[in-house]
């Protein structure tokens, strides 16, 4: 408790601080580390934000990928990285579930790694291709009932948040549902248009062009709200199921020990990348993200939650990661 308290007297300093690091400058080039391979949301993100990080900075912004273990690798090369503000962590909601799912971590979560900004998210949504006979998550869970382990399901991969939401999902309701875990959306997405699966779970950002084009039908949504481009697509919580929310969500990291001064700067620079009408449009239409942009004692805040919701699926369902 004396350690959290710290931190968080260490934050509030770091927010205190953000007028003030407007000055402050990395001295050389900066890198901004996927741990993903490229082609995902998170890759896309990092490199909407790139453009205008360069100019504000004066200086090269680049994007390295750096994928495999569940995004562990990547996150391990930052959380080693010299704290002097050129190396910086762009991740996903997988993030806050690598405690629970693998066995060791070479890095500590909060210890190793200081908090930045929370972008934004985007809440998962199932899918499946039309001429499924699912029209709503009612639809599915009643499928499911009638016919155990007859309704299967694909995720972008074992552990990640669609596949634990569906497990809260099959806890809730009883059901049991057979999983394919995919190493990747554009592979779960191709089985479910082929109808090699029932449906599938993933983020707004990756199913809505499907959804949008026809090949893929939305029957649910796990936001806290409806999203415009899905208006007619109940909530989870509309269909029955209080609390049972799950957002995609996109965050930034610094070495643990980078100055306030910069890490202020970093927030920033991101703050008025991300407000730029051309990029917050995007945004919103592409990635389908709610944009939340805020400072860094609210990201450590989230974590925590985070950590806490999924870290107890995992571990009251022994799942590990692929």
């Amino acid at each position: 408790m004396t350690q959290r308290l710290s931190r968080r007297a260490a934050l509030g300093l770091a927010a205190a601080s953000l007028a003030a690091g407007a000055g402050a400058q990395p001295a050389g080039p900066i890198r901004i580390i996927v741990p993903f391979a490229a082609g995902g949301s998170t890759d896309a993100v990092a490199r909407l934000v790139t453009p205008g990080l360069t100019q504000r900075f004066g200086q090269p912004v680049v994007v390295e990928n750096r994928s495999g273990a569940a995004g562990s690798i990547g996150t391990d090369a930052v959380a080693k990285a010299a704290p002097d503000g050129l190396t910086w962590l762009l991740t996903f909601d997988s993030h806050a579930t690598l405690p629970a799912l693998l066995a060791s971590l070479p890095f500590n979560l909060t210890k190793d790694l200081d908090p930045v900004m929370l972008i934004g998210g985007a809440p998962y949504v199932l899918a499946t291709r039309p001429d499924k006979p699912y029209r709503s998550l009612t639809d599915l869970v009643a499928a499911a009932k009638a016919k155990p382990d007859g309704v299967s399901y694909g995720s972008t991969g074992n552990g990640t948040l669609g596949h634990l939401t569906m497990m809260l999902l099959q806890a809730r309701t009883g059901t049991s549902m057979p999983h394919l875990a995919y190493r990747g959306g554009g592979l779960a997405v191709n089985d479910t248009i082929a109808g090699h699966i029932e449906v599938m779970i993933g983020s707004a950002a990756l199913l809505a062009p499907h959804i949008s084009g026809g090949s893929l039908r939305a029957i649910g949504q796990f936001g806290p709200e409806r999203l415009p481009a899905l208006k007619d697509i109940p909530t989870a919580e509309e269909s029955g199921f209080p609390g049972l929310q799950a957002e995609a969500w996109w965050g930034v990291f610094a070495p643990a020990g980078t100055p306030a001064p910069l890490v202020a700067r970093m927030n920033a620079a991101l703050r008025e990348t991300l407000n730029e009408p051309r990029l917050r449009q995007q945004m919103e239409e592409n990635q389908q993200a709610r944009l939340v942009l805020s400072d860094p004692p609210a990201l450590a805040a989230f974590i925590d939650q985070q950590v806490e919701i999924w870290g107890k699926v995992v571990r009251d369902n022994a799942i590990r990661a692929d």
